[in-house]
């Protein structure tokens, strides 16, 4: 099978290459009705298992743990609820739109298990500055729910902010579960965390109107605050999607990103290099805090709002009440198993194909992209209406085979994005490539909802180096809402 190359020139019922659909006709859902229900709230999981309290850190949102609720149900200031971060919790509980829970002290973090405060049950986990190192298996849980879909916030500090005193800091910690862990520790976010001091600073946010953790529903985001903080480094060869938002002074590209973000599976990871700027300066008793949330030589606040929002699939639908507005459970794709052609789908010419030279997973027709051993790019795209207030995830079987012998370099690759109206992309749901080849067809689950309300078009890009071949093959696909 991986001697068959795909020939250039396909078959003739595909439509010709036009990278996504210029029709602007929105897809009417395809399902039997059934009742609606109340859209879900966003899940947003603190950590507070690994010292975030120690010495003078008070990185909670509340003294009531796991529920903040206990310590006021309807809060409206800073000071409802006890603890540096609650500025950010109460700013997020006000909007209606969010669930919010701590890991308590004594606590583990894990994945697929029973209890309340399961990853299972959270969109976003959010790590602010942790002191003590992750154990074996809560690396592997927090690796697999990211992978799975899930959105990680990490939030650092200067090297040497040992805490404790038990000789890790953040810069050590969050490095060691990117580099030390069982699901993927070859760099898999794209970045790695500087070992610096930097006593000072308000770095500058890049120029990007489209980005929606800079220009999110919270406000639009221009300077941040280091008071003693540190850097990332940026990998892009590692991970395409890692990106930096905002630099320190003198710096850009790969190096000096005081923020960024990036992909890991069908899941959402964001990086900030000091816990200052989330700090609202009120807090237990005998802590010493620092008000950076409310700095205002700096936009803190929306930065983490809106990132918050951005990683837990909220872009898009606004920070604030929903309106009670519902969902009926349906599946939006036309022609989701390619069995009437190129209908619905705007494809590379031969991209839909019934061709003996791979196997359909069902019917006898699939979409196959890539499989030339020539440099080329291939694409398949449809359109979609999202209705406001659902739950939406892209699923669809994908089968990779390839003749690269390499088992570290990705050559050929299949990214999955999401575009708008105008064809600018909004966001890379997952990038797959000839290191992913695998026996038979693996069901792929992407996160849409973070762009309920819009009309956008889910575009894949097959691209090839000028040598071995490498074939994507996809069928089966739905976008189902909920």
């Amino acid at each position: 099978m991986l001697g068959l190359m795909r020939p250039r020139h396909r078959l003739g019922t595909a439509l010709a290459a036009l990278g996504l659909l210029t029709t602007g006709v929105a897809l009417q859902a395809t399902a039997a009705a059934t009742p609606a229900h109340a859209a879900t709230p966003h899940r947003v999981l603190f950590d507070n298992a690994h010292a975030e309290t120690a010495g003078n850190a008070d990185w909670i949102i509340s003294t009531s743990q796991p529920d903040p609720l206990g310590q006021d149900s309807t809060p409206s200031a800073e000071t409802d609820w006890t603890g540096a971060l609650s500025s950010w919790g109460v700013d997020l509980q006000k909007t209606g739109d969010y669930s919010l829970k701590t890991l308590p002290s004594g606590s583990s973090l894990a994945y697929g298990g029973s209890a309340a405060t399961d990853l299972s049950n959270f969109d976003t986990l959010v790590l602010p500055e942790p002191n003590t190192l992750f154990t074996t298996a809560e690396k592997t849980a927090i690796m697999t729910f990211v992978k799975n879909g899930g959105g990680l916030f990490m939030i650092s500090d200067h090297t040497g902010a040992d805490r404790n005193n038990d000789g890790e800091d953040a810069v050590e910690i969050l490095n060691d579960l990117m580099t030390n862990n069982s699901v993927d520790s070859t760099d898999p976010f794209g970045f790695s965390i500087d070992s610096l001091s930097v006593s000072s600073g308000y770095p500058a946010a890049i120029s990007d109107s489209g980005d929606p953790v800079l220009h999110g529903s919270f406000g639009t985001v221009t300077k941040s605050l280091i008071a003693s903080g540190t850097t990332a480094t940026l990998k892009p060869a590692d991970n395409a999607d890692v990106k930096g938002l905002l630099y320190r002074s003198g710096y850009s590209g790969n190096t000096g990103a005081f923020f960024a973000t990036s992909t890991f599976g069908s899941g959402r990871v964001a990086f900030w290099g000091d816990s200052s700027p989330v700090d609202d300066g009120t807090g237990q008793s005998g802590n010493t805090l620092y008000d950076g949330w409310n700095d205002t030589g700096a936009t803190n606040a929306p930065l983490a709002l809106n990132a918050t929002e951005w990683l837990s699939g909220a872009s898009g639908e606004g920070g604030g009440d929903d309106g009670g507005t519902t969902c009926t459970d349906a599946q939006l794709l036309g022609n989701p198993g390619f069995e009437s052609g190129a209908t619905t789908w705007t494809a590379t010419s031969g991209v839909i194909t019934n061709s003996s030279s791979r196997s359909a997973r069902s019917g006898s027709y699939y979409a196959w992209l890539g499989g030339t051993g020539a440099a080329a790019t291939d694409t398949l795209a449809q359109s979609v209406a999202i209705p406001s207030g659902c739950a939406a995830t892209l699923s669809f079987y994908l089968h990779i085979d390839t003749a690269e012998t390499t088992t570290s370099t990705a050559y050929d690759t299949l990214k999955v994005q999401v575009l708008n109206s105008s064809g600018t992309v909004l966001g890379t749901l997952a990038t797959y490539s000839n290191l992913n080849a695998a026996s038979g067809y693996t069901q792929r689950s992407l996160s849409l909802s973070g762009y309920a309300g819009q009309t956008v078009t889910v575009k894949l890009t097959g691209t090839e180096g000028s040598k071995l071949q490498t074939s994507f093959v996809v069928d089966d696909a739905a976008l189902n809402v909920s």
